[in-house]
């Protein structure tokens, strides 16, 4: 991938069951800039996310994990992570 066409973002996304952090590659510009772009993509089922962290809502403990693809319908919440 060409690291100057695209950037990386941080971010957090909910599920009904679990808080993800993780970075998401975009577009530096233009089309697919944003992460809202990624997220309505008809063509896309999955959002890919590297050097994820994986949270239960429940309590239960997080995990660590190199690559994270999160279903999109499963999506409650999406917000840019904290820095």
């Amino acid at each position: 991938m060409d690291q100057g066409q695209h950037r990386q973002e941080r971010v957090v996304l909910e599920t009904e069951s679990h808080r993800v952090w993780g970075l998401v590659t975009l577009a530096r510009d233009g089309y697919r800039s944003r992460m809202s772009d990624l997220l309505n993509a008809n063509e896309r089922d999955f959002i890919p996310l590297t050097d994820v962290t994986v949270e239960r809502l429940d309590g239960g403990g997080s995990e660590h994990h190199a690559f994270l693809a999160v279903s999109r319908r499963h999506i409650v919440l999406a917000v840019d992570a904290p820095e």
